[in-house]
């Protein structure tokens, strides 16, 4: 799994699918992580949490971070985000 992600909904997205693909439940994946499981809910929603806290979720998926010099979203990506939660129902 490799992807670019550059807005906070999309990590939450990538950590519910890995998640899932784990067939685990986000109490299973909180207790491992040594964390609440409001913590897994806030994370896979996009919203704000500690960076602690992603670094235990991510260690209990298997998973590490890698930064690379990509740049900002651009006005487009930012605005069909947007878009997308505005058209949601």
């Amino acid at each position: 799994m490799t992807d670019n992600i550059r807005l906070p909904d999309e990590l939450g997205r990538r950590l519910r699918e890995r998640r899932e693909g784990l067939g685990m439940r986000k109490s299973e994946l909180a207790a491992k992580a040594g964390k609440v499981r409001e913590v897994v809910y806030r994370l896979e929603a996009g919203e704000d949490t500690t960076v602690s806290s992603l670094m235990a979720v991510l260690g209990a998926l298997g998973l590490a971070m890698r930064l690379e010099p990509v740049g900002l979203p651009s006005a487009e990506e930012v605005a069909r985000r947007f878009q997308e939660e505005d058209d949601a129902p």
